[in-house]
């Protein structure tokens, strides 16, 4: 008989026809995140073996309530929606679709980055409004984007990917990573390693690109914020809760920061009243990867990964490997 999968978002029909090929597919219908109640009473009412996750989260008491499962493919780089120790102890392997949206999300970094630095937003508001009435010397003065230094906090995939980018703006790049990369790929980048307190201090644009763990969560606070110069601009498209977003509000505030560009945000998908008062900061409702092409491969690769736990071969993108160990 053929292994029961559940997807908790509505995906690609190809994709859908890929798994049903050697699945008995059921699939969550709207685009909404399923709540730990609903997952719970689908995985175990209809025995599902194999779980394609997409903005929902699972816990222990989620997998609990799933004994038959035994694969969950996320179609996500990130996996902080998954208690992977949980899973682990049950052998189950976690995956992950690294590899296929590093690029579009740099895209989507450098973006918010151009956007709040040459105040995109902010114009084009003036314009639509009917503000605009003339030609002025002083109007809309932003900020330099070439020749600058760019942070990278974090130079995984998304962050090469972004210094790639910077490149053609001529921009210094400095980066601070848990793990110094190869002096190759360094070369090849352009970029040179830092401590934190000196990729703060001097970075005109800092960009985030490191995960949600419990040791990054508010891994820029107050105390951070205040090393960097007044002129500088946090972006963000990591996850919300590695800023405290109290603190960046209170930085923005008092001037002590020049603006932030953010697409992911701490009480998703609530935003922090005061950001959205501030016209120094572009929000994007975590978007990164979504373009069509990008979430059709992310949707692919997923479903491949779940196939292959299925079968019993090893995911490309188990992010647990320790199970096969």
């Amino acid at each position: 008989m053929k292994p029961k999968v559940f997807i908790t978002r509505p995906m690609p029909e190809a994709v859908v026809q890929r798994l049903a090929a050697d699945c008995q597919v059921e699939s969550h219908s709207e685009d909404t995140s399923l709540t730990e109640e609903e997952l719970t009473r689908v995985l175990s009412e209809h025995h599902i073996e194999g779980l394609l996750l997409a903005g929902a989260r699972v816990t222990a008491r989620v997998l609990n309530a799933a004994p038959e499962l035994r694969v969950v493919a996320n179609a996500g780089v990130g996996y902080d929606n998954v208690d992977v120790a949980a899973c682990s102890a049950r052998r189950i392997p976690v995956t992950n679709t690294g590899g296929v949206l590093e690029e579009t999300t740099a895209d989507l970094a450098f973006a918010l980055l151009l956007a709040v630095a040459r105040r995109v937003v902010e114009g084009d508001g003036a314009i639509r409004h009917g503000d605009w009435k003339q030609w002025s010397w002083s109007l809309l003065w932003g900020s330099d984007i070439h020749h600058q230094t760019l942070g990278i906090y974090g130079l995984g995939n998304i962050g090469r990917a972004l210094a790639r980018r910077a490149r053609g703006f001529s921009m210094r790049i400095l980066y601070h990573s848990r793990h110094r990369v190869d002096p190759g790929v360094e070369h090849e980048m352009g970029a040179e390693f830092v401590g934190q307190e000196t990729l703060l201090r001097e970075s005109d644009f800092l960009s985030l690109h490191f995960p949600l763990t419990p040791e990054t969560h508010h891994r820029i606070g107050k105390a951070e914020l205040a090393l960097m110069k007044r002129s500088a601009f946090l972006i963000n498209t990591a996850r919300g809760n590695v800023v405290d977003e109290q603190a960046l509000v209170e930085a923005l505030e008092a001037g002590r920061l020049a603006g932030a560009g953010l697409d992911v945000f701490e009480h998703e998908p609530r935003v922090h009243p005061a950001l959205l008062k501030l016209p120094n900061v572009v929000l994007t409702p975590h978007v990164g990867s979504a373009t069509a092409a990008t979430r059709f491969k992310m949707a692919s690769l997923a479903a491949e990964n779940m196939l292959a736990a299925l079968q019993g071969r090893r995911p490309p993108n188990v992010v647990n490997p320790e199970i096969y160990g």
